[in-house]
């Protein structure tokens, strides 16, 4: 029996324990038929889904002993999914252990089918977060610079990045905003040879172009009117370490002139000043524009584009990094949580399910701002869709079963085929590969009318 999952059952009726029993034969079920045993069960066991009926004794009319049990089993397992039933004033109940951290409810008398897929999800959803937890706790979440990613194309990044961060070669990050280029272009920082120096970053695009200049190469005293004093620019900040120059698609043309000659010939000379200063300094670019088109298009050098990317690193946007808007998610869920003294548990699996469907236009940096939201104004303990702003009208929850996985894309397959034969079935039958009787029979197999 170790390797079959523990559901422990709360539930003091004799004949629903054996019913349970029988319902749940893939499971090892455990029962008690009070808090006390329920407890000592989930202290010795460490069931990952408990089922509790609120009606316990010493109060089995009413709902006190099953809240308080509730209460309980969250305090000492906050991880473990309870589901609740109860046939007391259900809706109220309803409310009431969900915003106290239950994971689910369910109206007695027990649909065996119904509460059989609640319990499902609920085991599945126990394996994804206590992944994530994994994930972070053991390093394969957090990466170069605290970075938190599981997905392999992201994985694939760091790793470059760990390759050419000794290399003393212009790196060109090119991504969407919110990827995390500024986060990618420290750990270059923090993994060469240079990572005792400073690290200087600055927008191209946050600057006016007038000022800009000053910014990069810095001015003599009176150079022009309010230049008090000499101050060095951002680059001559950046000796011996590196400079980042975040939306470097924004630099407007004349100083693309100035920066290739500083590129070419690494002395700078300050607004104002006759004196060519030399600088050492490692140059770390990103943008989140197609260069080689604006190099088309006219807006950007093609001489200063090659020496800017002596090696090019593409960063996937996160709709493109499975399973890490769900990771990250936790993340910051664990981060807001601590700033602002709250103690959500988790993300009910509407959430997890809308999450996963979005497509994330602004990347990480949306999903932080949707995790923060969540954490301060969620009611409950945990964070549902509604608390993301996020709509779920059209979204399926997120399987993770494989043989319901398999199902629904045979029923996806066979109504495209239907669909592209026109209802004809020996020529849906023929796209799918099958004969018409194995076709006929998948169609009654999955009830699917023509």
């Amino acid at each position: 029996m170790s390797n079959v999952e523990k559901l422990l059952v709360v539930e003091d009726d004799p004949g629903l324990q054996r019913q349970y029993k029988w319902n749940f034969e893939d499971y090892e079920v455990l029962i008690a038929g009070s808090r006390k045993e329920a407890i000592e069960m989930l202290r010795a066991e460490t069931p990952k889904v408990v089922t509790l009926d609120l009606g316990l004794p010493p109060d089995p009319d009413g709902t006190s002993e099953g809240f308080a049990t509730l209460d309980e089993i969250l305090k000492l397992a906050p991880q473990t999914k309870v589901i609740v039933a109860s046939g007391h004033g259900a809706r109220e109940s309803a409310l009431k252990a969900i915003s106290m951290g239950a994971y689910d409810f369910y109206q007695k008398p027990v649909d065996p089918d119904t509460l059989g897929l609640i319990v499902s999800r609920a085991f599945n959803l126990y394996e994804l977060e206590a992944e994530n937890r994994r994930l972070l706790e053991n390093g394969s979440g957090k990466t170069l610079g605290g970075l938190v990613t599981g997905s392999t194309a992201m994985l694939k990044v760091c790793q470059m990045i760990e390759r050419v961060a000794p290399a003393d070669v212009s790196v060109l990050l090119l991504g969407a905003s919110g990827t995390g280029k500024e986060l990618l272009a420290r750990a270059v920082h923090d993994n060469s040879p240079r990572k005792k120096e400073a690290f200087i970053a600055i927008n191209c695009a946050a600057i006016p172009e007038n000022l800009l200049e000053s910014e990069l190469f810095g001015y003599e005293k009176g150079a022009f009117t309010g230049a008090v004093k000499t101050t060095p620019g951002k680059i001559e900040m950046a000796q011996g370490g590196t400079l980042f120059l975040d939306e470097i698609g924004d630099l407007p043309f004349p100083l693309q002139v100035k920066l290739l000659r500083f590129l070419q010939e690494r002395v700078i000379e300050r607004i104002g000043g006759r004196k060519e200063i030399a600088v050492d300094v490692r140059i770390v670019c990103a943008t989140h524009q197609n260069l080689e088109q604006l190099i088309a298009d006219g807006g950007f050098r093609e001489d200063l584009y090659y020496r800017l990317s002596e090696i090019a690193i593409n960063i996937p946007s996160l709709g493109e990094r499975d399973g890490d808007p769900a990771l990250l998610a936790h993340h910051f869920m664990n981060k807001f949580n601590a700033e602002h003294k709250r103690n959500i548990r988790g993300f009910s699996q509407d959430a997890l399910a809308a999450m996963s469907a979005h497509s994330w236009p602004g990347n990480v940096r949306e999903l932080e701002n949707r995790v923060k939201r969540a954490v301060i104004m969620c009611d409950g303990k945990r964070i549902s869709a509604e608390d993301l702003d996020m709509d779920t009208g059209d979204i399926e929850p997120e399987v993770l079963n494989l043989k319901q996985v398999r199902e629904q894309a045979d029923k996806r397959a066979l109504k495209r085929a239907i669909a592209t034969a026109d209802g004809n079935i020996s020529q849906a039958a023929k796209l799918l590969g099958v004969s018409r009787p194995t076709f006929y029979g998948l169609l009654k197999q999955y009830d699917i009318t023509l």
